[in-house]
Order: structure tokens, then C-alpha cells, then sequence
């Protein structure tokens, strides 16, 4: 420890007494609960310096994902969760005389209708990713002029055949396009129905052979995760093309009002 201690600060919760029992974070760190008086609400937290984590990628992809498996754990066990972001941290302030958790505490008390207004929304919720594309290839063999392309290439002379072959490359790029543009909206549509909430996101897992049809995160309630697994089961089952990623449960970062994360990061400088 140096002089003046700090609060690494994982996620704001429900005040759950034992909630993080035997949770270990970064590097093993144990953590605990910060209780607010007069509040419902905790930090999940560990004693650090006020110096960040540093390190090489490889370091930080593992503190980041040893953050996540402690943020998880708690969520799992309190019902609801709002997460903060790698490395925040709040220490002591001299100048005031006041800790890093009496400056923790103030926070949360200054901001505990809106945190306890997402905590209440959140509850029993969680965040499930769905990736959609279109298989080119697969969509290709559906084209019933297909295969009379294939048979044209016998004799031809190899100048000719990279020409026709590229010409079918585009062929099937563009049937791929064409049936991810008629899935699109109703694949929204349908997993609307039984999320609650639907974020757009940038693809995560694509192949080169692949034409992208929908990446989002949903926000479902538990019981619902079913609901979302039979209507991608259903899309699968009548359209042998598309290839379907289904992630999750995750407490639901994607869904986590970043005001909390802003007021945390104004606390901890």
C-alpha cells in the first residue's frame, strides 16, 4: 500500500449482505461489498493503490475477463447489476481528508435515484448476443442455374475458368444479399417480440464467406431466453444458409446507462 488508498470499483448492487462472498477479482484480489447507509446500495470493490492496472494486451485481456467472471458471479447472485468499466478507481482525496470510501459513499448517496431506478429496471434481466449471417456457398446451391454454371466450365481454358469463377463468387455474393435483406426485418421483428430491448452492434465473428444479416444484444428477462432460442431455431430450420452465434446470459453491460460510469470516473479524479 502507498499513503493514500484506493477503491478499485467492478459494479454498483443491491445492498446483498455475503453477496460477494469468496469472489476474487484481479489477480485473485478478494472482494467486498461497500454498504451505503441510508441506501439499498453497495460497491463491489477490492483495496488497491491509486496507481491503474497496467500491463501488455495479453495482461489486461486477462484482468479484464478476471473483472467480468467477478462481475458475473455477483450479478448472479443479487438479481441486477450496473458495471463499470477496466480500471476505475477512487482514492483517498488529502486535500479534503476524506477516504476513498467516505468519497464512495458520497457519491452513491448524491446519485441513489438513479442508480437504484436502473438497478429496479435491470432486475432479472440479462443480455444475450445474436450474430446472423448468410453462408454464400449455401445460399449459392439454392440457385437452381447453379449447377448448370458448374457443367459449363468443363473444357474450358483456365483464363476462362477464373473468369466464370469469379463471376459465380459475385453470383452468390449477391443471392447471399438478397436473402439477408429479406431476413433482416423480420428476424428484428421477431426477436422484439420476446426481448425487451434490441441494441444494434458491429459484427463480431464473420467469416469471408459470409454475408452479415444481424448482430445486436438483447435485453430478456430470465425466462425468456428460451422464447429468443426457438424463433432463431425456427430461422435455422427453414433457411439452411444462415448460420446463427447465440451468447449469453451476461449481466447486461450492453444495457447499463453509462451515466454511472461517468459519475464514477468524476469521483475517482
Amino acid at each position: 500500500m502507498t499513503e493514500h488508498t484506493a477503491l478499485y470499483v467492478y459494479a454498483l448492487v443491491p445492498d446483498r449482505q455475503g453477496a460477494a462472498d469468496g469472489v476474487t477479482g484481479l489477480d485473485g484480489r478478494p472482494l467486498r461489498l461497500v454498504g451505503v447507509p441510508g441506501t439499498t446500495v453497495a460497491a463491489l470493490v477490492h483495496d488497491a493503490t491509486p496507481a491503474p492496472f497496467q500491463g501488455d494486451d495479453e495482461q489486461v485481456r486477462r484482468w479484464v475477463a478476471e473483472q467480468n467472471r467477478a462481475v458475473t458471479a455477483v450479478w448472479e447472485r443479487t438479481g441486477s447489476i450496473l458495471p463499470m468499466t477496466f480500471n476505475v478507481l477512487v482514492a483517498d482525496d488529502a486535500a479534503s481528508g476524506r477516504s476513498a470510501e467516505r468519497r464512495l459513499a458520497d457519491w452513491i448517496t448524491e446519485q441513489e435515484a438513479d442508480i437504484t431506478g436502473q438497478l429496479e429496471e435491470l432486475a432479472g434481466r440479462c443480455e444475450l448476443r445474436v450474430e446472423i449471417t448468410v453462408d454464400r456457398t449455401a445460399a449459392a446451391a439454392g440457385d437452381p442455374e447453379e449447377g448448370a454454371r458448374e457443367a459449363g466450365l468443363d473444357g474450358r481454358s483456365p483464363g476462362m475458368r477464373r473468369l466464370l469463377a469469379k463471376q459465380r463468387e459475385q453470383q452468390a455474393r449477391n443471392e447471399a444479399g438478397r436473402l439477408a435483406d429479406s431476413l433482416h426485418a423480420e428476424i428484428r421483428q421477431r426477436l422484439l417480440s420476446v426481448a425487451e430491448d434490441f441494441r444494434d452492434r458491429g459484427p463480431a465473428h464473420r467469416t469471408a464467406d459470409e454475408t452479415g444479416v444481424l448482430s445486436a444484444a438483447l435485453l430478456v428477462r430470465h425466462e425468456d431466453i428460451d422464447a429468443v432460442g426457438t424463433v432463431l431455431s425456427e430461422v435455422r430450420a427453414r433457411q439452411p444458409a444462415v448460420r446463427i452465434r447465440f451468447l449469453g446470459p451476461w449481466p447486461p453491460y450492453t444495457f447499463t446507462d453509462a451515466r454511472h460510469r461517468a459519475y464514477a470516473q468524476e469521483a475517482a479524479s
